[in-house]
């Protein structure tokens, strides 16, 4: 897993096939994501992009 640190699924996702999205906590500047059926390769975001991103869908 190298440092992407551990991963977490989207609370949206289900587990017979549909979406399924994952991000990892980490300590780098970016936050990767990933299709969990799929999960290679991840994309990086910005650490900032990601944090906008977040408050914006939960506000």
């Amino acid at each position: 897993m190298s440092n992407e640190g551990t991963w977490h699924k989207s609370s949206y996702s289900d587990n017979i096939g549909g979406s399924c999205v994952e991000a990892a906590d980490c300590t780098l500047s970016t936050i990767p994501i990933r299709d969990s059926k799929n999960p290679s390769p991840a994309l990086h975001i910005p650490a900032t992009t990601w944090s906008s991103f977040i408050s914006g869908i939960t506000a």
